[in-house]
């Protein structure tokens, strides 16, 4: 029995315990790293402490599967096969999300073939990268809704061209006999540069008549779909 013991868990390879103890401890260390960038370049409603979490656990755990592996092509393209069956539906919010899984399995890679310098210089470099460009963040974008007789149609629509300079894009026409709306997309950059201006475009808006409403959305990088 004690045999049969000894061949099953030196199966894996040639690896020592304390072998395997170092190099998920390596892991771990590089994944506490992980957690600070992400911790650092994520703020609001785009920081996610789950997330956060299964970054560190995601490296230990491609680690574990990387000394399993080890130089077993057999038990490689197995592993491969088996985890190809695994579907996500966890919903990214954001297009760093995808580069800081990437990181967590590489360096997981790293330190389960025991690359320790590799998982370290280049996670010393990702970190700083991150850092640097991780605040920044797409110009928000406005939505102006507005919805009217429709017989003031033309005379909206050009009142918007108007005060910013033809840049609005006019993303929807909604019209039913007697009403229509419309959906004009800007940039934050030219609505503040409208407001400096001095006009008043909603005053401007009403002045016009039969405005049932008139709406103003703003769109950032915590509103995602």
């Amino acid at each position: 029995m004690k045999q049969y013991l000894a061949e099953m868990f030196s199966a894996a390879g040639d690896l020592s315990p304390e072998t395997i103890m170092l190099r998920l401890l390596a892991a771990a260390v590089i994944g506490g790293c992980i957690y600070l960038s992400y911790r650092l370049s994520h703020v609001g409603s785009l920081y996610s402490q789950k997330f956060n979490v299964s970054l560190v656990a995601l490296a230990v755990i491609t680690t574990t599967v990387m000394i399993v592996i080890g130089n077993n092509i057999a038990l490689s393209l197995g592993m491969v096969g088996a985890l190809s069956i695994v579907r996500f539906r966890t919903a990214i919010k954001d297009s760093r999300d995808t580069v800081y899984i990437f990181w967590s399995i590489v360096v997981g890679i790293c330190c389960g073939a025991g690359d320790y310098w590799v998982a370290s210089i280049g996670s010393g470099v990702t970190f700083v990268v991150l850092l640097l460009f991780g605040h920044i963040r797409n110009d928000s974008r406005v939505l102006i809704i507005i919805r009217a007789a429709r017989v003031n149609e033309g005379q909206i629509e050009a009142l918007i061209f108007q005060h910013f300079s033809r840049r609005a894009v006019l993303r929807a026409r909604n019209t039913t006999k007697d009403s229509v709306e419309f959906i004009f997309e800007l940039t934050k950059k030219m609505v503040d540069a409208e407001r400096r201006s001095g006009k008043n475009l909603t005053d401007e808006l009403y002045a016009i008549g039969e405005i049932e409403y008139f709406n103003t959305v703003t769109q950032n990088d915590d509103i995602s779909s």
